[in-house]
This record gives structure tokens, C-alpha cells and sequence, in this order.
């Protein structure tokens, strides 16, 4: 029988003497299968489930969308074998084409089950949709095997797309460093718009707002002492402005990567690899709307690293770009080990492992959160057996030795705020909260209307169960989940919840951060940052020491092999692709998947489930026409493109 959020959900202190036992035997017993963990080699001393529990296996359908992702790739993968080939390099031809017949299966088993598990969406009479229950009740029966199934397709598919240390190499001699060559990587792959104008300078500059990590910008309202710009170089940059204006009037804004000084640069296969902690200042001009790139300086020490500015000169223009690549470096490796693996990923498994050992199963508050959890832990073990794991794609693809960027990452995981990273208080905070100085910011404004979607949506659920602030400070099990968060879970910020207010900020913020802020820092991977020339994670010589004599073979010799470039674009395309049960959605991950909410009170048509469907909707239009109106449009916080929890 399918697994749904129970149809009377209780708090503890209402329940019967006998409720509160059964309570308590369930979660003894739930324990049993989530018990904390800090040892985890790839994750050092950050609290996660211990191994990987049964139930939070994906679903046939996850895995289905999954395989056809793959076949995707394959395809691609194949493509660029064959044009090698072409090309006079040695491939595997007897490989290759195993590996169509084996995507040519995959892909048509991914055809056949999706017509199957389709379940009522196509109409008929009732005698047709009885004809597809009975089938869907002999498909259910076999459920497992099919899962078991695909998911074997999908490993054999993501370990055929491995090419060996030689065959690396070769590929090289076929795609020498050159843009052409990084833009036929992508054979069926469509080429992403990005791969045409990350060079410009406003688009530069427009990542740091609408971007995969729109969430280090910070405005200044002084120059810092380890980032000399003096006034003249400024005003040379910035037309009509000066640089004492643009700070009084509050249109300066920072990015500063220090905390990556913990990652050690690596090498993979021999060649050396680097990583630096840059400073990159931007300005709204007077009376603009959007950022403009002002200066890059590539190190934190002043002594060392000249300051970069915008030139059209022969002898500093190629100056400038590698500038801007060592940002976009430095900007991959916060994205990936900060934003996306520490802020999203680390900090929702503490939730979701208090949540299974604290919160009863007639928890209003379980029923509310686990779906938010679906997948993560799943997908968070597979990152740390492999992801991140020695010879992996984090260690191949990007700039430290793979222990310090699982240091890094660690030490990111600890060092965020939970009641800080709210997104007002986080907006506020690095002050970009106000559109009147910073018109221009994709991330925020589209954000903000779905937190307060967010927001409405628990505040009515939580109304529903909790009368009033004595409810809160009475719930026993409550206590103990913030507790177990805060102590455990080792998550800083989080609690004390004493008042029904609290309550609904806390829980909209883990919602969102499981939904839309994942959304936000994951789906621009297969869209800006599978093209290695815009967005990489490692630069493969030298940061400039001086402003002048670069040229265009110094620029690109910064970027990755082709080799590289390839796995990640495969990785990128992979993790940005997989939309699984949008934002809204609330179904039993039990196949045939019912509706996971039974009580109707939260399902009726005044209740706050309807309510909040339908502020997603409007959300959903308001971004669409923005969109209209932006110069490139913002798709990655549209509720249709944002999951309900980390599934990948």
C-alpha cells in the first residue's frame, strides 16, 4: 500500500497515553535505519546519514528520466568519438558501436515505460481507465524490478561515457584549444547561448546576478585596503561617474573569493592546475540598471596581483580576459562547494535525518517536510562515493587537490547561518536587498516571489495544527528536532523556536532551500556552465602578473583540454537536467504515486494546498513576463523548473 502523510496528523502533547507510546515505539524503530554519521571520508566530520537507508531508494519514474538523460549524453559522447576519428585519431570502434546498441535499448525501454506510468492523463471512458488501473496495479507488482532495472541502465550508460587516460590525451590532438573546437563538443548536445557571448563584458557581469551563483555579490561603501583602485582608473572605466559618488551613493558592489585560500591547486594526469581567490569590483552607472565589470584584481595580496581593468588596447585586452576567467574559475569552485554541495545539499540532509528521528509519522510536520527530502540522501551518497571522491569528476574537472576541496566544502557546510541565509535577511545582509540601487538582480527578485509563496503556504499549514504559541513551546517532539539540528546536525543558526512565527520562517526556509534555492544553483549547470570557456572549474596555467604583453594563445591556454572540457559537460548536463515533480506537487513516492496529503483540511478547496498551487501559478506568470522584458530571460525560479526537493 502506498506510503501517504496520515489523514488526522496530531501533536504529541494531544495525543492519548497509548498514541504517545505508539509514537515513540515507530520512531525507536526509525532510528534504527537513520543514525548519524561523521565519517564519511569525502565529507570530513560533516553530519549525514550513516550509509544509505532502503527507503530513500528513488522511484521507476526518477529513474526512467534519468536513463533518457543519459542516452542524451551518449549520443553526444559517441558523436564526438566518431568526429574524432575523422579526424585521424584511434577509437574505439567495436566500442562505440556496443554502446549504440546498448543506447538504442535504453531508449526504448525509456519510451515504452513512460506511456505506462502516465497514469489517468489521457482520458477515455471509464472502462479505459479501469483497463489502465488493472494494468497499473500488474505493473506495481513489478515496480522493484523495473527500478533495479533502470537503474542498471543507467550505470552501464554513465560508465560507458568514460574515456581512459589515453584516450583523453588523443582526443586532444582531434580538438586543440580554440572556441571552435570547445563548441564541437557539443555534436547533439544543443550549444547553450552563453557559448557565443561570455566574452562580453556584460554578460560578465550579468552572472553575477542571474547566474549559477548569484549569491556572493555584496555592495561596499568603501574601496578595501587590499584592493588599491585609485579614483582616475575608475572614472576611466565608468563613464560620467566617479568613484567617490558611486560609493556615497551606494552602486558599488564586490565579489571576494578569500575563502577559497583552503584549496590546495592539483594536477590531474601531470598537468598542473590552478585555483586563485580573486577581488572583482562592479558599478551600477548613474542612472543605469545593470552592473558593469570596473576591476579584477587575482589575488588577495596587492603586492603581488596588479589591478585589471576593462581595454580595448592590443597590448591589455587579452590582460583583462584571462582576468575575467580566473573570477569565472574561482566562481566555479564557490558555486560547486559552497552554493550548491555545502548551502543546499549537506545543509537539507541534517533536516531531513532530524526530521526521521525526531518527528513521529502523525507529525503534522513530517507530513509537511519529507517531501522536500525525496532523493537527497540518495543523491548525496552517490556524490560522496563518487563525485567527490579521489579520480572523480570534482577532482578531474576542477583546481584543488580533491582533500582540499572536501575540506572546503566542509568548512563551508559549518560555517553557514541557517537563520542568516534567509533569503531577506541574506539579501539585506550583503546589501542588494533595495531594486532602486540595484535594479538589475534576476536571482533575487524572482526568489523573493517565491518565498513568499513559500511563506503563505506554511504559515496556513501550520495554522491548521498549531492554535497558538503554547502549541509550539508544548511540542515535545518539536524540541527535540531543533535539538537534534542544531546539535547533531552541527547547523548554525538554527533554533530556538518558540512561537508560531518562528516556526513558519524556519520551515519556509527549509522548503525553499530544497526547492528554489537548489533549482536556482543547479539548473544553470547545463545551460552556462557545461561550456568549459565560460564557467570551469580549474585554469591550466599561470594567473598574469603583469597588465600588458597577453595574447589571445595565454587566454586560452588558461582553459581546460578538450578532454576536460567534455567530462564536464557531461557532468554539468547531467545534474542541470533532471526536473523531477515540481514545486507544488506533493505525491507519495510508492508507485502508482497517489496524492501524498489525505487530511482535508489542507486539500479542500479553501485549504492552503489549493491556495498555495495557485499563488505558483501567478508566480509563474509575473516571471514569464519578465522575462519578456529582460535582455536574456531568467528561467531557473519558474515554480514549472523548480523541483520539490534535491533529487540530483
Amino acid at each position: 500500500m502506498p506510503h501517504t502523510a496520515p489523514a488526522n496528523p496530531s501533536l504529541p502533547q494531544n495525543d492519548s497515553a497509548a498514541g504517545q507510546l505508539e509514537r515513540a515505539a515507530q520512531l525507536d524503530l526509525t532510528r534504527l535505519g537513520y543514525e548519524w554519521s561523521t565519517a564519511v571520508p569525502s565529507l570530513p566530520q560533516v553530519p549525514v546519514v550513516n550509509g544509505l537507508p532502503g527507503t530513500e531508494t528513488p522511484t521507476l519514474t526518477w529513474w526512467v528520466m534519468l536513463s533518457g538523460i543519459f542516452v542524451t549524453l551518449i549520443e553526444n559522447h559517441l558523436a564526438v568519438q566518431k568526429l574524432a576519428a575523422e579526424r585521424g585519431v584511434a577509437v574505439d570502434l567495436v566500442g562505440i558501436a556496443a554502446n549504440q546498441a546498448l543506447a538504442a535499448t535504453v531508449a526504448a525501454d525509456v519510451a515504452a515505460i513512460k506511456t505506462k506510468i502516465a497514469h489517468n492523463t489521457t482520458g477515455g471512458t471509464i472502462w479505459s481507465r479501469l483497463a489502465q488501473d488493472a494494468e497499473l496495479e500488474l505493473l506495481a507488482l513489478g515496480e522493484e524490478a523495473l527500478a533495479a532495472k533502470f537503474e542498471d541502465h543507467a550505470r552501464k550508460l554513465c560508465a560507458a561515457l568514460e574515456l581512459g587516460v589515453a584516450r583523453e590525451a588523443e582526443l586532444g590532438h582531434a580538438f586543440p584549444r580554440g572556441l571552435e573546437s570547445y563548441r564541437e563538443l557539443f555534436q547533439t548536445i544543443p550549444l547553450p547561448g552563453i557559448a557565443w557571448c561570455f566574452q562580453d563584458d556584460h554578460e560578465f557581469a550579468r552572472l553575477r546576478v542571474a547566474g549559477p551563483n548569484p549569491m556572493l555579490l555584496k555592495q561596499v561603501h568603501a574601496i578595501p585596503a587590499k584592493f588599491p583602485l585609485d579614483g582616475a582608473s575608475y572614472a576611466r572605466v565608468v563613464n560620467g561617474d566617479t568613484l567617490a559618488a558611486a560609493l556615497a551613493e551606494g552602486r558599488l558592489y564586490v565579489l571576494d573569493y578569500h575563502a577559497l585560500d583552503v584549496l590546495v591547486p592539483g594536477s590531474t594526469d601531470g598537468q598542473a592546475k590552478y585555483v586563485y581567490c580573486p577581488i572583482a569590483l562592479f558599478a551600477v552607472p548613474p542612472g543605469g540598471a545593470a552592473l558593469v565589470p570596473v576591476a579584477i584584481q587575482c589575488g588577495q595580496d596587492p603586492a603581488e596581483n596588479p589591478i585589471f581593468t576593462p581595454s580595448v588596447r592590443p597590448d591589455e585586452q587579452w590582460g583583462w580576459e584571462v582576468a575575467k576567467l580566473v573570477v569565472q574559475v574561482a566562481d566555479g569552485n564557490w558555486h560547486e562547494l559552497f552554493a550548491h554541495l555545502a548551502h543546499t545539499h549537506l545543509v537539507i540532509e541534517a533536516v531531513a535525518v532530524a526530521t526521521r528521528r525526531h518527528l513521529a509519522e502523525m507529525h503534522p510536520l513530517w507530513a509537511l517536510l519529507v517531501p522536500h527530502f525525496e532523493g537527497t540522501m540518495f543523491i548525496n551518497y552517490e556524490a560522496a562515493t563518487s563525485l567527490i571522491t579521489a579520480g572523480g569528476p570534482i577532482d578531474r574537472i576542477f583546481g584543488g587537490t580533491i582533500s582540499s576541496s572536501q575540506q572546503t566544502a566542509a568548512d563551508a557546510r559549518f560555517g553557514f547561518d541557517f537563520t542568516q541565509r534567509m533569503l531577506p535577511n541574506d539579501l539585506k545582509a550583503r546589501g542588494v536587498d533595495d531594486p532602486a540601487k540595484l535594479p538589475d538582480y534576476p536571482y533575487r527578485d524572482d526568489a523573493l516571489l517565491v518565498w513568499q509563496a513559500i511563506h503563505e503556504w506554511v504559515q496556513g499549514y501550520v495554522g491548521l495544527y498549531y492554535a497558538n504559541d503554547a502549541a509550539v513551546t508544548g511540542d515535545t517532539e518539536l524540541a527535540a528536532w531543533v535539538a537534534a539540528i542544531a546539535g547533531e546536525g552541527a547547523l548554525k543558526g538554527f533554533g530556538p523556536i518558540q512561537t508560531r512565527h518562528q516556526l513558519v520562517d524556519c520551515c519556509t526556509m527549509i522548503l525553499f532551500t530544497a526547492s528554489a534555492q537548489h533549482a536556482a544553483v543547479n539548473f544553470p549547470q547545463a545551460t552556462i556552465m557545461e561550456f568549459a570557456p565560460a564557467v570551469t572549474g580549474a585554469g591550466w596555467q599561470a594567473a598574469p602578473l603583469e597588465r600588458q604583453g597577453h595574447d589571445r594563445q595565454d587566454w586560452l591556454g588558461y582553459m581546460p583540454p578538450s578532454a576536460q572540457a567534455l567530462k564536464q559537460l557531461e557532468v554539468l548536463y547531467l545534474l542541470g537536467s533532471l526536473h523531477y515533480r515540481p514545486l507544488g506537487t506533493y505525491l507519495s513516492r510508492d508507485f502508482p504515486y497517489p496524492a501524498w496529503f489525505t487530511d482535508p483540511r489542507v486539500t479542500g478547496p479553501e485549504g492552503p494546498l489549493p491556495r498555495f498551487q495557485a499563488a505558483l501559478l501567478k508566480v509563474e506568470e509575473r516571471i514569464v513576463a519578465r522575462n519578456a522584458e529582460r535582455r536574456v530571460a531568467y528561467p531557473y525560479l519558474l515554480p514549472s523548473k523548480v523541483p520539490t526537493s534535491i533529487n540530483i
